[in-house]
């Protein structure tokens, strides 16, 4: 098959899944994949012939679309803040609302990074893009990285290494502070950063499918009932191993804002700021200790 017709046949199966601009997409990362052919070279060499193997490896990824699989993890990674993550099924894909908090954290912390060597711990690191984002970013900083899955943590390892950055990865429950504060127990952090899970169940309905059927439920959602469950055991447990004026930031429903304000208020946090993403949500949070 040449690449104009197995376009046009990628296109055709996938008409009424995905919006047209969404199937283009795909066709260009496949392609880039599969083909090594970038989005100019495609149109430059649309006769080209596509070998029986390679067109099996787009069968094979329209067929994971139709069932509404993220790109991400059919091609196998994706990049964030301008690093290419690897990523499968044991991880969330890294959201662009997370890059923002990144990069909250540095531009408030760029030039303190500059005069001393922060201690930063970022808790359910998934597949590791924060913290690896802060230590390719913040290159005098030691990093830390806690997470309860050890297949996520196998991926943030990789991740790591094919980014060149040091962390310090940790298997820990975060619900357990008693677990992770022995591993701990002679550090103090200057910033403990968290994008807990977040998502109430009774906000399921309104998720994609390419979400709530393929992402990892462990990192996505709460109980109604205890929607602030994790961000109240790390805002109590940053007690203990935040240092005095260390600072403390969360990703956040952008449901519950003012919520999570109220908890860090009745720890005795102070100087908290409440900060809105591009698309004009409460997204994040900061607050010192």
């Amino acid at each position: 098959m040449i690449l104009k017709s197995l376009r046009t046949y990628f296109n055709n199966s996938l008409l009424g899944y995905y919006p047209d601009t969404e199937i283009e997409s795909f066709f260009n990362l496949l392609s880039e994949q599969i083909l090594k052919m970038k989005r100019i070279d495609i149109s430059q060499n649309l006769y080209a012939v596509v070998s029986g193997k390679k067109y099996d490896k787009f069968q094979n990824a329209i067929d994971r679309l139709k069932k509404y699989e993220p790109i991400q993890y059919i091609v196998g990674d994706t990049e964030f803040y301008g690093l290419v993550f690897k990523v499968n099924p044991s991880v969330l894909i890294p959201r662009p609302e997370t890059e923002e908090l990144v990069q909250w954290i540095l531009d408030c912390h760029f030039e303190q990074s500059e005069e001393s060597k922060l201690k930063i711990l970022d808790i359910g690191t998934g597949s590791g893009c924060i913290a690896i984002s802060l230590a390719k970013n913040l290159p005098n900083a030691k990093v830390y990285a806690l997470d309860i899955s050890e297949e996520a943590l196998k991926i943030a390892k990789l991740n790591a290494t094919n980014n060149d950055v040091d962390v310090t990865f940790v298997v820990a429950d975060v619900l357990n502070s008693t677990d992770w504060n022995l591993v701990f127990e002679n550090l103090k952090f200057d910033i403990i950063v968290s994008n807990p899970p977040y998502v109430r169940e009774l906000e399921k309905e309104a998720m994609s499918a390419n979400v709530l059927n393929h992402e990892p439920h462990l990192a996505l959602f709460v109980k109604d009932d205890d929607a602030l469950l994790f961000y109240r055991n790390i805002t109590e447990t940053s007690q203990a191993i935040l240092k005095s004026n260390g600072q403390l930031y969360f990703e956040i429903n952008e449901n519950l804002g003012e919520h999570t304000k109220e908890l860090l208020v009745n720890n005795n946090f102070n100087s908290i700021e409440l900060k809105r993403d591009i698309f004009d949500k409460d997204r994040m949070i900061k607050a010192i200790k």
